[in-house]
């Protein structure tokens, strides 16, 4: 999970150097953004099935060497265009990403503790952007972005290794007959994470170049805020992924972590005029709405139909995948003129909106669930 989102989160906390080093405009460090997830929101169907068909051990060493390939070639970048196409080429990894760890999860996880097993595998997303904020952030200052980046690429290789070597048999392929159609809760809760990506997204891309640009901070400073970021996020999501191991508890979950990150978002946007605000709410995006993505995941390991499990989780992740694309070009309109307060209270809205989402669908559950 750490390596599947890697690159992204370096494109973040290395934003600074790489706009001045590759001439990049601010609206195009955005895109970097928008093609890894665009691609990622397009092929996350596709893996699911993949994933249903050939088994978690297979699509996990194969993340990870397609992770090693797109980290590789950002180090090689020499402008934008290689850059775009090598961040389009780690939208695979994501796609692959939820449905083969969930699928490993189901095949040898206790149902008592999945909630906790999900919400430890979930942060390792987070333990990816601490990497990409702190020690990959400080080598880069050290030796330069482009052997920090190809570091990270080297790491993938021997985590694939491991991978090939330790993780269990995969069982025969097996056809899958899949709806490539969300449904049900599974549609309310893509609903809910691409608004929850829009938010996310934004704030990955643009805190380290907001604190660099806005707030004074140096490069690896800047680089750090993404990191307080990372470690708040482990912290919420496994804890948040705990209390979710009661199904009915689950189900409200999301709303109340939506609510919390709004106001992460309004933090931000106060933090223009008291500066330290930005890492308290640094944190509480880390603490809220990164979070609030691992109780969807549990969500989807709680009521997956049986032999779904890839592909369920495949379409919310679509829909996280696509919030992702989405919301870094809006911000970066805001970005780029200089309006970064406007960007933070775009970022509260889409909280918002996601959390409006996810009261509605927890209504409508508890009704269904009243007259069954």
């Amino acid at each position: 999970m750490a390596f599947s989102m890697l690159q992204l989160f370096l494109l973040g906390a290395l934003g600074p150097r790489l706009v001045d080093d590759l001439g990049l405009s601010v609206t195009t460090l955005g895109l970097t953004t928008t093609a890894g997830f665009g691609a990622a929101a397009l092929l996350s169907p596709l893996g699911g099935r993949v994933v249903d068909r050939f088994g978690p051990r297979t699509c996990l060493v194969g993340l990870l060497l397609a992770s090693a390939a797109a980290l590789t070639l950002i180090g090689a970048a020499p402008g934008a265009g290689v850059l775009l196409a090598a961040v389009a080429l780690g939208g695979l990894p994501q796609a692959l990403a939820n449905p083969a760890t969930n699928k490993a999860i189901l095949a040898v996880v206790p149902v008592a503790r999945r909630g906790a097993v999900t919400g430890t595998k979930q942060s390792g997303v987070q333990l990816g952007a601490f990497a990409a904020g702190l020690p990959l952030a400080a080598l880069a200052s050290a030796a330069g972005w482009r052997p920090a980046v190809w570091t990270a690429a080297a790491a993938a290789v021997a985590a694939a290794l491991w991978a090939a070597l330790t993780l269990p048999a995969d069982p025969p392929p097996k056809a899958s007959a899949a709806s490539w159609v969300p449904r049900g809760m599974i549609a309310w809760l893509a609903g809910f994470s691409l608004l929850l990506g829009c938010g996310i997204a934004s704030v990955n891309t643009y805190l380290a170049l907001y604190g660099a640009r806005e707030l004074g901070l140096g490069a690896t400073a800047a680089g750090a805020l993404v990191a307080v970021l990372g470690v708040a996020g482990i912290a919420g999501r496994i804890g948040w992924s705990r209390l979710a191991d009661r199904p009915e508890r689950a189900a409200r979950l999301p709303g109340l972590l939506a609510a919390g990150a709004v106001g992460a978002a309004l933090l931000l946007a106060a933090s223009a005029a008291v500066p330290a605000l930005a890492w308290v709410a640094a944190v509480a995006v880390g603490v809220f709405a990164v979070s609030a993505n691992a109780v969807s995941m549990v969500l989807v390991l709680q009521r997956a139909v049986p032999g779904r499990a890839g592909q369920d989780s495949a379409l919310v992740s679509a829909g996280f995948f696509a919030g992702f694309a989405l919301g870094p070009p809006l911000f970066g309109l805001a970005a780029s003129a200089g309006r970064y307060g406007t960007g933070w209270l775009l970022v509260a809205a889409e909280f918002a909106a996601a959390g409006a989402v996810a009261v509605a669908w927890s209504v409508r559950d508890r009704r269904a669930a009243a007259h069954r």
